[in-house]
């Protein structure tokens, strides 16, 4: 299971952001129309800039402080009255996907966020990660199970597998298999719909999709017909959207994944907004930013009753190199489990 910073098959437990074509940056009209992903050169398929090949906006003023304090104790309430879900990872300082992970550390990092969410997601169901449903369901959350598939099919089988147990274990409450598979093109469509259906046969009476990019749903209609759930990232920060548009923009990818998939059941699967690094031509990093989406986010979405899930939990250090700057700055709490605003 590759770890290496520079390998598009990004492993079990990453989680996170993809670059995306910058719906916001000069070809705004073609970014959002095709909804094109872009990986690893300096133009996208939709003939968009990636990071760092384009300008990017000038880093905001600070809040004055009065509407600092406001913002701060939006943030402090939200938290207090707790969201839908989050996305979690357990990796501690020096750990790395493919590093074997315990027992007491997934229980450490899940009472932390307990009184925080009423659902926690995982990413993958090998190296110690199978564990985390179970610890999270004695702790009494509820469960998105991932299993990660990629292009070794050795390892996708045993995330298979593993998820299957964790499912007959009665510790999924959704199980979702694969993670941008499509967006990264690890794997054709139809050998992701086999795993689609396999896990589904075995798993009756278990809700079972498949996660992606929003647009990734419009593009592969069968893939969408084949999930009981679809679970959409909607990053409105890797379309290079300045924050201050973002909760709208976030909804028009939510829009047009509800007009993709009519009929079923939909989870936001990952949004959020990154707290250090580089600007993404008009999407600037920063902890006021951070906080801002969160707090609009979960009002939003208590109001609507959407489901979602707020990426990331923790910060995690080994992304610097897999994600840019950026990669390592999603987490409502720092990699060492401090709250890191309010």
């Amino acid at each position: 299971m590759s770890s290496k910073p520079s390998d598009i098959t990004r492993p079990a437990g990453h989680g996170g952001s993809q670059a995306w074509a910058p719906a916001f940056a000069s070809a705004f009209a073609s970014a959002f129309a095709t909804g094109s992903a872009a990986h690893g050169g300096a133009v996208g398929s939709g003939g968009v800039a990636l990071p760092g090949t384009a300008p990017a906006a000038p880093m905001p003023p600070p809040l004055p402080p009065a509407e600092r304090a406001r913002l701060d104790e939006a943030f402090r309430a939200t938290l207090a009255r707790g969201i839908h879900g989050l996305c979690f990872s357990p990796y501690l300082e020096g750990q790395e996907p493919g590093s074997q992970i315990g027992e007491a550390q997934i229980r450490e990092r899940l009472a932390i966020v307990r009184p925080h969410t009423r659902w926690v997601r995982s990413f993958s169901c090998t190296d110690g990660h199978e564990q985390t449903p179970r610890v999270a369901k004695a702790l009494g959350l509820k469960t998105l199970v991932g299993a990660w598939l990629g292009i070794d099919h050795e390892i996708n089988a045993r995330e298979i597998a593993g998820a299957i147990a964790v499912a007959r274990a009665g510790h999924a409450d959704v199980v979702a298999v694969g993670n941008e598979v499509l967006l990264r093109g690890d794997l054709t469509e139809d050998e992701l719909i086999a795993h689609i259906e396999a896990v589904r046969q075995a798993l009756p009476g278990v809700p079972v999709g498949y996660v992606d990019a929003y647009f990734l749903f419009e593009k592969h209609p069968r893939v969408t017909a084949a999930c009981d759930v679809v679970m959409t990232n909607c990053y409105p920060f890797w379309e290079g959207c300045p924050r201050e548009q973002a909760l709208p923009y976030m909804q028009t990818m939510l829009a047009r994944t509800r007009a993709a998939a009519p009929g079923k059941r939909i989870l936001i699967s990952e949004t959020g907004w990154p707290d250090q690094g580089s600007a993404f031509h008009g999407a600037v990093p920063g902890t006021e930013a951070a906080m801002q989406y969160f707090v609009d986010t979960a009002a939003w979405a208590e109001a609507e009753g959407i489901e979602w899930f707020h990426f990331a939990a923790f910060d995690e250090a080994w992304k610097v190199g897999a994600e840019g700057d950026v990669g390592a700055y999603w987490g409502l709490w720092d990699k060492d489990a401090r709250l890191k605003f309010g």
